[in-house]
């Protein structure tokens, strides 16, 4: 069938095989360009392994340091006439690159939240790796029912206190306007939060690995997170989402207790402001990485989730001492937080409307990064062509 992009809202509801395996290869490519990442890691677990900062942490592991990987997510194939999901598409495009260069990889499909996906990845390792040196934790999904007791959660995205009003933009037409957020009612908003998006679900799956014997000694494992400019605190650090923030953060304390008899080591990774489909779900933030794109690619400093996950890989989480802040985190946010960059972007906010948005933001960044998500806008692609579903598909363990 021919595939086209058929949006509603930030979703985009269809998705290309021969485009998502472009995006993957172009990703590759880079990590490729950069050379192998001394003293990487070798056996690799990504939770959350099929789009985003996930696809691209299993890219920087597999290409940057020839290991072995395994992906969890929950993805859906082709069906009756309808294209499976992006991150279907893109985790079989990873494999087949992966065995062409002779790598391992392997995938789980089904709900990481589960126990049942916890048991089927532990097997998996035990039969084909024995044990894993890194555990990557990049899940985003917007609920969650909980393994133990079976209650389902879903997570909000409101402030906390009061009404929160500021500009957002609606990216497919670049009409800029007022937006008002009603804050949470009561605690309950929160704790669902904390409870879809925050740390416990990262604690559960290092517990029943390490239980089961499959982590290395010496292993690492991070989680990701993001702060942002203060523009953006009330519906994001200081609204619910940063309270599961702070959650999954606070985790890390635990979890380096937890680790210390095999010598293991977690960290949270705050990352740069990107084109994701979780942050395009969130108002004033499309608009925001709008103006942020102008600025840092105006500066040479412009960052996607590739070069931001090959710099984790090679200069902090492998490098010879990983540099963190006062609160133990990992920063490559850095370049989006320098004051010159913030400086700027606080500017273009308050000159910013839906007449002078194409000129001083890169809103046809922002959108072609969407489109790419789900493999449409790539020139070495013709969509009008039919598209091939016969793509390889993942190894599903």
């Amino acid at each position: 069938m021919i595939i086209q992009p058929r949006t509603r809202g930030f979703i985009c509801l269809t998705s290309h095989p021969q485009g998502c395996a472009e995006n993957v290869k172009t990703q590759i490519e880079y990590v490729k360009s950069k050379g192998l990442i001394e003293n990487g890691p070798k056996k690799v677990l990504v939770i959350g392994a099929s789009t985003g900062f996930g696809l691209a942490s299993r890219i920087s592991a597999a290409f940057g340091s020839n290991a072995a990987t395994i992906g969890v997510f929950f993805e859906k194939p082709a069906a009756a006439g309808k294209p499976g999901t992006a991150g279907w598409y893109n985790s079989a495009a990873f494999e087949s690159f992966a065995h062409q260069d002779g790598l391992y990889a392997k995938s789980i499909n089904g709900d990481a939240f589960s126990d049942e996906i916890k048991e089927q990845t532990i097997d998996l390792i035990k039969k084909d790796l024995g044990q894993i040196d890194l555990v990557v934790y990049s899940l985003a999904s917007p609920r969650r029912t909980h393994p133990k007791t079976g209650v389902a959660y879903a997570s909000v995205l409101k402030p906390i206190g009061e009404t929160f009003s500021n500009k957002t933009i609606d990216f497919h037409t670049g009409v800029v306007s007022d937006i008002s957020i009603e804050p949470i009612q009561d605690q309950q908003d929160i704790d669902n939060t904390i409870a879809v998006m925050g740390g416990e679900d990262w604690k559960f799956w290092m517990e029943a690995l390490k239980e089961a014997g499959v982590l290395a000694q010496g292993c690492k494992t991070v989680a990701y997170s993001y702060i942002g400019p203060e523009l953006t605190f009330p519906i994001y650090r200081n609204g619910t989402i940063g309270m599961a923030k702070n959650d999954l953060e606070n985790t890390v304390n635990y979890l380096n207790e937890y680790l210390k008899d095999l010598n293991g080591v977690s960290y949270v990774s705050v990352n740069k402001a990107l084109v994701t489909q979780s942050s395009s779900a969130i108002p004033v933030v499309p608009l925001y990485i709008s103006l942020l794109y102008k600025v840092m690619k105006d500066k040479g400093i412009h960052e996607g989730c590739i070069e931001q996950m090959q710099r984790l890989f090679a200069e902090r989480l492998y490098s010879s001492t990983t540099p963190v802040d006062q609160q133990g985190r990992i920063r490559v946010d850095d370049l989006e937080m320098r004051e010159d960059v913030q400086k700027e972007v606080a500017k273009l906010w308050a000159e910013v409307t839906s007449e002078n948005i194409n000129e001083i933001s890169d809103i046809e960044g922002y959108r072609r990064d969407f489109f790419n998500l789900f493999g449409f806008e790539f020139d070495s692609v013709d969509y009008n062509l039919d598209s091939n579903e016969l793509v390889a598909v993942p190894s599903i363990g």
